[in-house]
Parts: structure tokens; C-alpha cells; sequence
């Protein structure tokens, strides 16, 4: 069973770089709610923005744009009351170096400084077989910006399959912990904790969530993202 639960975060690993995916605006301006969903829902103070920042699991691969999960974090984060306008900047196929790269110009695109970064890299890097080392330096360099600019971060972290053996491994899984720890970012210690064990919350590719896997991830998560939101100005 443990091999077959792996294999499945291999592929998710492989889709994520896969070149027949197509790429994605990096600089939306959010993503779109359903109307009738949140139209009964009393949405509550000034409006947060999050910057949801990572690969082809925040694209959203094969799913309408407002099933990606970006946009049914915003959903969900409404239907609570919080104001949230959550930007899909998930890339397919990015590594951390990418996502490094294009960095200032995401964040220089955006009308407003995000309340909240949620940053979603590595599983590429994985799969390309880079240093954990190269992979913790490149997110260090993004987290090192954010703390310039004063944006909190939420890190969704990921685990590295057993047979890339003990000692990648063990060094991979901590990365993210450690930069969490040295940059006060809050941190999803594996943010697909949720559905990888199921193969019926993945396409039938079984590479990418589907939109049952999608909201999985997000009742699984919507609370750190909620607790990683700072305080409003209004509210103190």
C-alpha cells in the first residue's frame, strides 16, 4: 500500500513539469466565487489579499479556473465572512529557481500588497533530482524578499518519496520546517496530507486532484490559512 500511495505523490511530482501543460497568469487579479454561494453569507471587514503562489497544484490542472485551488480557498474563506480575494500565481512546471525568477514581477503586478503569501514550490525541484540544499536556498531568497516588502508568508510544505532514500529525504521533508522556523512564516507541513492516500480524489491520470481532491485540500487547509492572516489595520 505505502508503495502505492508514493507512487501517486511521484506522478503528482511529474505533473507538476509536465511540458504539455499549459502555463498560466501569473498576475491575476483573483480568482472568481460563485455568486449564489456567498451572496447569503455577511462578508466582514476590509478586503484581504492573498497571493496563492506555486506550481501546476495551485494552476489547476484540467478544472475550471474557479475550481483550481486558489479560487476555492477564496470561496471557502467568504462563506467564513472573511473579505478574501485570493490571486492565482501557480505556474505549471515551475521550480523554485523559477518561481524565484519571477518573483518581483509578481509581486510588483499586484494592485494591492498581499495580506498573505501562501507559497507552494519544490515538488518540481524533486522530481528534476536537485540538491535539497539548491531548493532551500531559492525559497529562502523568496521568503527573504517577502520579509523585506513585510508580507507574512504560509508555507505549504511537501515530503519526498523513500526511494529517493534516507538521507535526501530527511533533508528534503526539513527544509521547509527549518525556513519556517527562521523566517516566522507559518507553515502546512504537507499540504496534500489530505487526499494522497486516495486515488478517487485524483483525475483519472492520477496525477492531479480533481475537484473533489481540490476541496478536500481546502477544508483540510482553510484554517491555517485563516490563523496565517494577520490582523486588519481596522481591527488592530
Amino acid at each position: 500500500m505505502a508503495k502505492g500511495v508514493w507512487s501517486i505523490m511521484l506522478a503528482l511530482f511529474l505533473a507538476a513539469c509536465g511540458a504539455d501543460v499549459p502555463a498560466d497568469d501569473p498576475a491575476g487579479a483573483g480568482s472568481d466565487t460563485n455568486a449564489a454561494e456567498v451572496a447569503t453569507v455577511p462578508i466582514m471587514g476590509p478586503e484581504r489579499n492573498i497571493l496563492a503562489f506555486g506550481d501546476s497544484l495551485f494552476a489547476g490542472y484540467n478544472v475550471a479556473k474557479e475550481a483550481s485551488y486558489p479560487a476555492r480557498l477564496e470561496a471557502a474563506l467568504r462563506a467564513r465572512g472573511i473579505n478574501a480575494q485570493v490571486a492565482n500565481a501557480g505556474i505549471s512546471g515551475d521550480t523554485s529557481a523559477a518561481g524565484l525568477q519571477r518573483l518581483t514581477f509578481t509581486l510588483d503586478a499586484q494592485a494591492e500588497k498581499p495580506d498573505l503569501f501562501i507559497l507552494e514550490l519544490g515538488g518540481n525541484d524533486l522530481l528534476r533530482g536537485l540538491s535539497p540544499e539548491q531548493t532551500r536556498a531559492n525559497l529562502a531568497a523568496i521568503l527573504t524578499e517577502l520579509k523585506a516588502r513585510g508580507i507574512p508568508a504560509l508555507i505549504m510544505g511537501m515530503r519526498a518519496p523513500p526511494n529517493y532514500g534516507p538521507e535526501y529525504q530527511a533533508q528534503f521533508d526539513a527544509l521547509y520546517a527549518d525556513l519556517a522556523r527562521e523566517y516566522g512564516a507559518a507553515l502546512v507541513p504537507f499540504w496534500l496530507e489530505a487526499i494522497y492516500q486516495d486515488p478517487s480524489l485524483f483525475q483519472s491520470d492520477r496525477i492531479h486532484p480533481t475537484e473533489d481532491g481540490i476541496e478536500e485540500l481546502v477544508a483540510a487547509t482553510i484554517g491555517q490559512v485563516s490563523e496565517a492572516l494577520p490582523p486588519s489595520e481596522e481591527s488592530g
